[in-house]
């Protein structure tokens, strides 16, 4: 493969030609094998909404209810939803603007040049990575709620935590599942994202349902938890919660639809996702009163099985806890892959990750890397996949900084650039998304009560920061 000047005059998702994305050449790998625009609407949405939506929605309700009372969760989640909505409005403009596969790299090398740009992706990329190693292990804690006996007995233990034979074999297996439905194409990848989405959807208005119908206000009780400062505790959480929406960029080349509508989507993604949250919060609540909540151990299956007075009903809630893991898996690896295959796509990755499929249109040697690697984590106990989860939380933080400043750079250098999605006040958001992605990375450091972990969380950061100093070195003429 040769090097070509690309002049990036795109088509719309119905093949008619745009002059809203009308770019300047830029160098690039010429590819023999395109990506297939197949992804709709509907596929967008579950894309974006599964990624957002894992297992905490199941798992994290109590605590948040517990700390910032029933209105306080929903306080804090509003709050933080507005905040991110700043982030996302920018990612929304650029997406829009530049709908190439890669997001935020694409976005980064054309606002701050190479290096900033290897920087930003390099970051994402290890957010990406971790959540599909964290939910090799997540998952089959999922399923052993439903099939106790897949717990098979002790192997080993890691840093005090056990790994389980019957643990091991469900991660690998369902890695191969996960693995196989990208490797052979989006759109395998999206049908089984609107299956797993419907799935969590179902268990959700279960859950409401039931609240609506057979719930008591006097178990919302306390209304805010005092002191009142547990509300920021919650607020400071929402931000991982709503990490996801960033796929949709990852995945622009193969949206069939005019890039103005893949800016809106992603807010809508946004604003559904906190919603959501906020519903199941509110029914969890109503369900059961502050000391059932506090005995409990998977609060959101029991507020079902409370509400229906039955034990099927909290089964259900787990069976969409499971698809919650699942949509959230097959969107990271979409959208690591498509990272991966951007930074190689650039030459500042072995170009072996910039190959796709001639069959399928998928980055075929990033998806298997990733599905690999997915298939050893279960392998190392939970213990060192926390820690993963959590630096990599770091990482979408630092990744929503650069994005926020290339939003600012490109209005600034480039003001007559084509934006099909256009924010209205670019300052204030810009600004805004800056600021509060500060604030974020600020949460992480000692002294504030979410600090990664020293020496575990941040020796992780340090490792992952020394590799990519190795691959920037390699790569980068």
């Amino acid at each position: 493969m040769g090097i070509v000047q690309r002049d990036f005059f795109r088509r719309d998702g119905y093949g008619r030609a745009n002059e809203a994305t009308l770019y300047p050449p830029m160098q690039v790998t010429a590819r023999d094998v395109s990506f297939s625009r197949v992804l709709r609407r509907r596929d967008v949405i579950a894309l974006s909404f599964g990624a957002m939506i894992g297992w905490s929605w199941v798992l994290m309700t109590s605590h948040w209810i517990q700390n910032a009372g029933s209105v306080g969760t929903l306080i804090a989640f509003v709050a933080g939803g507005v905040a991110i909505t700043l982030v996302g409005l920018t990612y929304s403009e650029l997406a829009a603007a530049m709908p190439q596969a890669g997001g935020e790299h694409v976005y980064s090398e054309r606002a701050l040049g190479r290096n900033w740009s290897f920087v930003c992706t390099w970051a994402i990329l290890f957010a990406y990575v971790n959540v599909c190693l964290f939910e090799a292990v997540a998952l089959p804690t999922a399923i052993e709620y439903l099939l106790p006996v897949i717990r098979l007995g002790t192997l080993w233990t890691v840093l005090d935590a056990p790994v389980d034979a019957g643990f091991v074999i469900v991660g690998v297996f369902f890695s191969l599942v996960v693995t196989g439905v990208n490797y052979v194409g989006i759109r395998a990848a999206a049908i089984f994202q609107t299956v797993a989405t419907l799935l969590i959807v179902v268990a959700g208005l279960l859950l409401i349902t039931g609240a609506i119908a057979f719930g008591e206000t006097a178990n919302a009780e306390p209304w805010i938890a005092i002191p009142a400062t547990g509300i920021l505790s919650v607020l400071i959480m929402v931000p991982a919660m709503l990490v996801g929406f960033d796929v949709i960029p990852q995945s622009a080349e193969e949206i069939d639809l005019p890039p103005h509508l893949i800016g809106r989507l992603l807010i809508v993604s946004v604003a559904v996702a906190v919603l959501w949250y906020v519903a199941i919060a509110f029914s969890v609540a109503l369900g059961l009163d502050a000391a059932a909540r506090a005995q409990s151990t998977m609060a959101t299956a029991d507020a079902a099985s409370a509400l229906w007075g039955h034990p099927w009903a909290g089964s259900l809630l787990v069976l969409g806890g499971i698809g919650g893991i699942l949509t959230s898996w097959n969107a990271f690896i979409v959208g690591g892959s498509r990272v991966l295959f951007a930074l190689a796509e650039s030459g500042q990755a072995p170009a072996v990750f910039s190959r796709l499929h001639p069959t399928h249109h998928t980055p075929y040697i990033g998806i298997a890397t990733i599905g690999v690697l997915s298939m050893i984590a279960p392998l190392f106990g939970r213990t060192i996949l926390v820690w993963l989860i959590d630096a990599g939380s770091f990482g979408v933080m630092l990744a929503f900084l650069f994005v926020a400043i290339s939003f600012l750079v490109l209005r600034k250098r480039e003001p007559e650039m084509p934006r099909p999605f256009s924010v209205t006040w670019p300052r204030t958001v810009g600004w805004g998304a800056v600021v509060l992605s500060i604030l974020l990375l600020c949460a992480f450091l000692p002294g504030s009560p979410s600090a990664l972990v020293w020496p575990w969380e941040w020796g992780v950061i340090l490792v992952w920061a020394a590799l990519g100093v190795i691959v920037r070195l390699a790569y980068r003429s």
